[in-house]
Parts: C-alpha cells; structure tokens; sequence
C-alpha cells in the first residue's frame, strides 16, 4: 500500500488522518515536528507528505511550514506534499503552489476532497515513476549501443527507432542479405551505413546506388560494368558497381525499379558471387555484401509480375522495418535541435507545432524545414510562423512539455540564466525552477 507521512503537532489531527487514510487502503506515518518528520523520510518510503503550516504556539506566520516545505523539496524533489492549516492567507499559498506544492487545504478539511487530492498524487506518482524508470532504461540502452557499435552519428530518441538500430547491429556480422524497408525520407541509408560499419567487411567500401535514379536502360551497365561498344556512348570499358564494392558492401536503395532483366542477373550474383558486363562473355567473381532498401509494397510487385519472388526471398533474409518519422515522435526534436546546431533554438509552440505536423516527407522533410527556417529567422530564437508548416500545426492551443533535455540545452544556453531560459521555453520562472526539481536538475 502506498505511504503518507502527516506532520502536525497536534495529535487529533493525526489520529484523525491517519483513521482516515486506513479507511482508504492508505499507510500512514505521523510526526509532531519538522525535524521529526525530515528524520522519517531519510529511514522510511514515503509517497506523499500532509504537513501542517505551524508548528509553535501562537504562530500563525507559516513561515515554519514554508521552511519545511523548501527542506522537503530540497532533499526530494519529486514528492508531492499538500499543505494543511487552519490559517490561510492566499499569497502565501500561490507562492508554495507556485514552488511545487501539490495542494492546499485549510482546516477543518473536507474527508473527501482531502482524499481524492491524494489518490490522484498518488497515482500520478507511480505513472511519473515508471515513466522516469522507462526513461532511465531507454537512455541505458541507448549508451550501451553507442559504446559497443559505431552508429555513423545517427541521432534518435523513439523507442520504435532504437529497436531498428539495435536488430541493425545485431545483424550486421552475419554474412547474409539485409532488407530495409521504409518510406522515402525516414533514414533508411543511415540503417545501411550502421549495418556495414559493424560488419565483417567495415574495412572495405560502401557503394551506394539509387536503382531509382538511374535510367533504365544503363542500370545493368552500373550494377555490372560494360565492355566499349556495349551501348551507345560507352567508348571505353567501364566497371560497374559490384566491381568497386568487391570486398566490401554494395547498398541498392530503391531495389523495386531495378528491371526484371537486372533482377535475373543480380539473383545469379547473389547465389553465385559471378557475373558478366554487358557485351562481355567472360564471368567475373566478386565477394560482396548486399543491402538493399525499398519504399515500395515488394510482395504487391510480385503478385503484379514486376518483382522476382526469388529475389525477394534472397535479398529478405534480415528485413530491417524503419517506421515513418509521424510514429517516431520522440525523434522528431532531438532531429530537429541536431539540423539547427548551436545558434538557433525553437520556442515552446515551434516545438509544439513540429510534434503536431504529420511529416509526409519524413526526416529529408524535417531537414529541410529546419534549415530553411533557420535562414529565415533573423534572431537566435525559431518561432512556430516562422517554420513555414500549415495553419493547424501551430493552432496557438498546442501545448509542449519540455523534457529533461530540452530544459537542460535551454539553461546551457541562457548560460544560466534561469528567466531566460524560461522564456524561451514558454514558461514562467517558477514553473521552470518546478520542472527542473522533478527533472532533477540542480539550480545554477
């Protein structure tokens, strides 16, 4: 059962909360003094603190209950406390609450408004909790990978991202086709680039070709080289891509509108490791890794007769599914400060308006926007207009709550300066100095 510490000096008012929180499944700890009451968190776990506002006779200042709140605060951030006393005075309570109190009552209280204040903490204690430790866990492993592999610098936060990466590096040593498939624009070469670097063959080249990019008609003169004479224009002999990539990685992006005629012979190339250049009868053998990429639906091209199904097959052994960037959603700031660098920053709606936008186009569309944006923007603070994205992505109504990275780059910027820092974050003073005690961010 969940804990509540109740500091009160007067013991009916403990009895009675105490009886009270047993009757609701809730564990209670008392203590009559402030020093008492900080002993009891150091020795025991408590998820909640019920503190009166004065504790001496004839006090009815709060300035006792304040300094017991700040000590609480400093030494745990993170738990909540309601404050409770039978003087009031509204300043004095906006100013705690402005600090982190959870809540404040006056006495008499009222049994149910008292417990449903409560469970509510309680229960958004467990879920911050969790998400803390989900948080944790994912930063862990996100570490582990970048000491153990070389990632080739890509930059991501999502859950559904760090899953690619780390089936990419689990792969990568097996001497076997990778598939990668993804919308234009999500990152798929960056997933090739990891695969090579933590291979058996990271010290031989990287090809790259775009069968998407090349005409038809010389595709099979890129991929296999051609003899002088082979095609019109070819005036000399000419090695093709698997030539260059001996001995190390050819990556085929766009693997779909490769040809029928080029997907028969880079299927005898992957059983066989031989092959001929156009206009040339003599074989030629070549050790190469193959990862290919496609945007394209591969199993409708095969029941539409333009893919091979034996390809298919042959080049998905591992397929790598790298989701579009609208279901990486906590990449897409951490993308966004990593195109701007140092000298621009985004405002609270622009970062709101960024995770708002559907990103048809992905992160090449991220890219763009973020470096056109920050042509545009003449100071050193990016607004959500000056993004350029429609209408509905920067309604005035979208809300942002900065994480912890977003507040800590802020602070680092504003060297400091925790106004600053505030205002670029769209917040008031008193709720960055909130954030930054439950993101456990010390002040400056």
């Amino acid at each position: 059962m969940p804990t509540v510490l109740i500091i009160d000096d007067h013991a009916a008012v403990a009895i009675a909360l105490e009886v009270l929180f047993s009757l609701h499944e809730i564990d209670a700890l008392s203590a009559a003094t402030p020093e008492e009451g900080l002993a009891l968190l150091e020795r025991h776990c408590v998820d909640l603190v019920v503190q009166d506002m004065n504790f001496s006779a004839d006090t009815t200042s709060g300035e006792e209950g304040a300094a017991l709140f700040h000590a609480i605060r400093a030494r745990h951030p993170d738990l909540p406390v309601i404050l409770l006393t039978a003087w009031t005075q509204l300043d004095a309570a906006v100013d705690l609450i402005r600090s982190g109190a959870a809540d404040y009552l006056a006495k008499p209280w009222d049994d149910r408004r008292l417990v449903a204040s409560v469970r509510n903490l309680l229960e958004l204690g467990q879920a911050n909790r969790a998400l803390r430790a989900r948080v944790v866990a994912e930063q862990r492993q996100r570490h582990a990978l970048q000491d153990a592999f070389d990632l080739r610098g890509m930059v991501w936060q999502d859950p559904a991202t760090e899953r690619v990466v780390h089936l990419a590096c689990q792969v990568a040593r097996a001497d076997v086709p990778v598939l990668i498939s993804g919308p234009n624009g999500s990152g798929k070469e960056c997933i090739a680039a990891i695969v090579q670097a933590n291979s058996l063959v990271a010290a031989g080249p990287f090809v790259v070709l775009n069968c998407g990019a090349v005409p038809v008609d010389l595709i099979e003169a890129e991929l296999f080289g051609a003899e002088a004479g082979a095609y019109t224009g070819s005036a000399r002999a000419r090695d093709g891509k698997f030539d260059a990539a001996d001995g190390g990685t050819l990556f085929l992006d766009e693997i779909g509108n490769l040809p029928l005629a080029g997907q028969m012979k880079l299927l005898r190339v992957l059983e066989t490791g031989r092959f001929e250049r156009l206009g040339s009868n003599r074989e030629r053998q070549v050790k190469v890794r193959i990862i290919s990429a496609s945007n394209a639906d591969l199993p409708a091209m095969i029941k539409a007769g333009t893919f091979r199904e034996d390809l298919f097959y042959r080049l998905n052994v591992i397929e790598l599914r790298l989701p579009p960037l609208a279901q990486r959603p906590a990449d897409i700031l951490v993308l966004a400060r990593h195109f701007l660098g140092s000298d621009k920053t985004l405002d609270a709606q622009a970062q709101a308006a960024l995770l708002a936008h559907g990103w048809p186009g992905n992160v090449r569309e991220l890219k763009n926007v973020m470096q056109r944006a920050s042509l545009l923007t003449a100071g050193s603070v990016i607004h959500a207009p000056e993004l350029g994205l429609p209408a509905a992505a920067i309604a005035p109504s979208a809300v942002l709550e900065p994480d912890r990275d977003s507040v800590a780059e802020a602070l680092a910027r504003a060297h400091g300066v925790v106004a600053q820092a505030a205002q670029e974050l769209g917040l008031s003073r008193q709720a960055l100095y909130r954030r930054m005690e439950r993101l456990g961010i010390a002040r400056g």
